[in-house]
């Protein structure tokens, strides 16, 4: 398929709070913010959307989350953080928007909440895919990942991809709503087969006590959820094969389709980020690495 439908792609770190207690937590703070802040202005039939003027005179932009370490989330201080709402915050100050704040949401609801008028962008780290492309516009990405295994210390299967997972018949698990799912059943494992588990955390739980062979999930979060596991380890990050073809996902923020204006500045200040490297220097912090940069377009992840 075209990328599969990502993500619930809820990787929390070991350390960190779960995706649904995160999202219990700032419930209140959406809350609050929703009444301390003008609402969204209704859609505007000028040509190119004019979201980006209104978003300057009122001074702030709202942030749809999804509580997912490391992309968007409300840390232990209640404070926004994540690579996506840390991007937002330099790329919107340069626009001449001072302030984000975040309406956190369900994954799921994050597209019709865009296109409901709940809130002004996506900063979530959502995965570019024709699917998605259909019903809102992306920037370029910012990001690009492969994806990794957690497998008992030494790799004794000796798995490195999907096919190795179904030659060798691996013992499969990955998360609940993960692309992984999708790039296994693509490589012949049975759907049916696989253990779906709510985040890595769980992932890594069932590879240590030997429920599974192997757990798949993005290579950021799985080499981060391994670091402290006496018994575990992750594999090289590999490309997973959609229609017979290496593929590389790439996360970006999203806008609703009327707006190209504001995306189109996005992007001039996005790729400015890039030339610079300062856009590796904001995401550094959350365990992105150089392998992580990409030039990857929404064009070619919408599939065209």
């Amino acid at each position: 398929m075209a990328p599969p439908n990502r993500h619930v792609r809820q990787h929390e770190f070991t350390a960190e709070p779960t995706r649904r207690s995160l999202l219990a937590g700032v419930a209140a703070l959406g809350a609050l913010g929703a009444a301390g802040c003008s609402r969204v202005a209704t859609a505007s039939s000028a040509p190119g959307g004019d979201l980006l003027d209104r978003l300057r005179a009122q001074g702030v932009v709202r942030l749809g989350i999804a509580g997912e370490i490391p992309f968007g989330y409300i840390d232990k201080d209640g404070r926004l953080t994540g690579e996506a709402p840390e991007l937002a915050k330099v790329i919107f100050g340069r626009l001449g928007i001072g302030r984000v704040q975040p309406v956190p949401t369900e994954f799921g609801s994050l597209i019709p909440g865009l296109n409901s008028q709940q809130f002004d962008v996506v900063a979530a780290g959502m995965y570019v895919n024709p699917e998605r492309c259909e019903q809102v516009i992306f920037a370029d990405p910012d990001y690009q990942m492969l994806d990794s295994f957690i497998v008992r210390k030494g790799n004794p299967k000796d798995l490195h991809n999907y096919q190795d997972v179904v030659e060798k018949k691996a013992r499969f698990a990955t998360g609940t709503g993960y692309a992984e799912i999708q790039y296994a059943v693509e490589a012949g494992y049975e759907e049916s087969d696989i253990l779906v588990v709510p985040d890595q955390v769980a992932g890594l739980n069932a590879v240590e006590a030997g429920r599974v062979d192997v757990f798949a999930g993005t290579a950021l979060t799985i080499r981060e959820v391994v670091k402290k596991s006496g018994k575990a380890e992750a594999t090289k990050p590999f490309a997973p094969l959609v229609g017979g073809e290496p593929h590389v996902d790439g996360g970006a923020f999203a806008f609703r389709p009327t707006e190209t204006r504001l995306r189109d500045a996005f992007n001039v200040e996005l790729r400015k980020l890039k030339k610079s490297g300062e856009l590796f220097r904001i995401l550094e912090p959350f365990g992105f690495t150089r392998a992580e940069m990409t030039d990857l377009t929404a064009k070619e992840l919408c599939g065209g």
